[in-house]
């Protein structure tokens, strides 16, 4: 990578990126951000990329989830507190199942751009730029809210610096002791799941207890009092990107200081652009959204520039079709990879592919078509013969009604009830521990098929 420079980027075709009006107060911006620390270090992206690597051999599985788009007005202590309650939840549901180790990495902490499909949207008769995150515009409906501001970053790195803080106390400081299972419950999921957790987390409390009778416990075994949790966001506003890579002095690599791990959206996955050629350079690991309009020779190259090497744990490939399209597309891009023999880790993304609009003219995701496809994607691995290493949903551990379905029947209707999201609509924290249970019996499943295979 020593060719690699961190402004290469700029001499490349950009999209889905600002036009700032001021180059002078950009350009401020880009230095006083560039003299930040970094938010992550290069040695916990390696420690995520190890994990990620055990993922794609079947060793352990990536949960991957929150904000569709973090907020700056609904930023809040709770809020950051009770979705990594829910993935605690999710976490401990889905190892129970598994028999693996569960990968926490969240959207969150950096997730503040978002693609959209038009530059533009018209309002009334008005047209004016679109929303494209609180790290660039703002969500009211009027020209200078909609004109980019460069000192938006600065707000974001700030409140990323303090996101990761508390998850780090969090994560560390006793709150995730394995111990307190019963204390990650939310009042508001409902009481089918919650029954259904009560039982996993008595049986996890029980063998606590004997460990603890036999002498192992939190004071003796720190995997039992702390857990690891890892940050990502998209890679979309490169200025942001730029100023925060870091050169990582153990190895002499470039560090995105920005989270642990990037991802590239469906839209800016051009493999001689901008986003493609930052992120071939640095060392965090990498994901790549697939969707429909991925063909097998973009996927090739895209595995080769962005992992060379074919490094385990570098690239995850998040596949986002939508329910019913899993087995018209999955199989191709498999093929893809087996031929190349390229090591991947396979996740799946039943968010991006099943949002549709309601009657009631909110944006909506039903929970059905979700479920879908996280069922397809497990039957077309099984198929296969390949490996699913992970999901990715965009949820959040607040009570709102976004998306509709799941067992306490949220209706169109209801959209409007707690709609709180700017962007993409979110799991609520029912839903998410819903999922958590499929997910959880498709890895039960897969484990013991494997084991059948294996015995005979």
């Amino acid at each position: 990578m020593t060719e690699w420079q961190k402004s290469n980027w700029r001499s490349k075709p950009r999209v889905q990126m600002p036009d700032y009006t001021d180059p002078a107060a950009l350009a401020q911006v880009e230095a006083q951000l560039s003299k930040y620390p970094p938010l992550v270090f290069a040695g916990e992206a390696r420690r995520l990329k190890q994990h990620l690597g055990a993922a794609g051999r079947g060793e352990a599985f990536l949960l991957q989830g929150g904000d569709c788009a973090e907020s700056f007005d609904q930023f809040s202590a709770d809020a950051i507190r009770d979705t990594f309650k829910v993935m605690l939840q999710m976490a401990m549901v889905l190892t129970y199942g598994a028999k693996v180790p569960v990968i926490k990495v969240g959207r969150m902490a950096g997730q503040f751009a978002k693609p959209r499909s038009a530059p533009t949207e018209v309002v009334d008769g008005v047209e004016l730029p679109s929303y494209r995150g609180d790290i660039i515009n703002e969500l009211a409906f009027t020209p200078e809210a909609r004109v980019p501001d460069p000192k938006k970053m600065l707000q974001a790195y700030t409140q990323a610096a303090a996101t990761l803080n508390l998850l780090r106390a969090f994560s560390t400081g006793g709150f995730a002791d394995m111990s307190r299972v019963h204390s990650w419950t939310l009042g508001f999921t409902n009481e089918q799941d919650e029954q259904k957790y009560s039982e996993i987390a008595d049986r996890i409390q029980d063998t606590i207890d004997f460990m603890a009778a036999a002498g192992i416990t939190a004071d003796t075994t720190h995997e039992f009092s702390t857990v690891e949790f890892y940050t990502s966001h998209e890679a979309l506003l490169l200025e942001y990107e730029e100023a925060l890579t870091r050169l990582d002095s153990t190895s002499g690599n470039w560090l995105a200081g920005s989270g642990h791990m990037l991802w590239i959206g469906d839209r800016t996955r051009q493999p001689d652009g901008a986003h493609v050629e930052f992120c071939r350079g640095v060392l965090n690991p990498i994901g790549l959204k697939c969707g429909p309009t991925t063909t097998a020779e973009d996927l090739k190259v895209l595995m080769s520039k962005l992992n060379p090497e074919n490094e385990e744990g570098r690239l995850t490939l998040i596949a986002r079709f939508g329910a019913g399209k899993v087995a018209e597309h999955l199989p191709r891009l498999i093929k893809a990879v087996n031929e190349e023999g390229a090591k991947v880790t396979w996740v799946c993304d039943p968010m991006h592919g099943n949002t549709i609009k309601s009657a009631t003219g909110y944006k909506t995701r039903p929970f059905d078509a979700v479920l879908r496809e996280v069922r397809e994607f497990f039957g077309v691995h099984q198929a296969e013969g390949t490996i699913p290493g992970g999901v990715h949903f965009e949820m959040t551990g607040l009570d709102v009604t976004e998306c509709t379905g799941g067992v306490r029947a949220v209706t169109e209707e209801n959209l409007s009830d707690r709609y709180h999201t700017a962007c993409d609509p979110r799991l609520n924290a029912s839903q998410s521990l819903e999922l958590a249970f499929l997910v959880a019996e498709e890895l039960t499943n897969l484990r013991r098929n494997r084991a059948k295979r294996a015995a005979g």
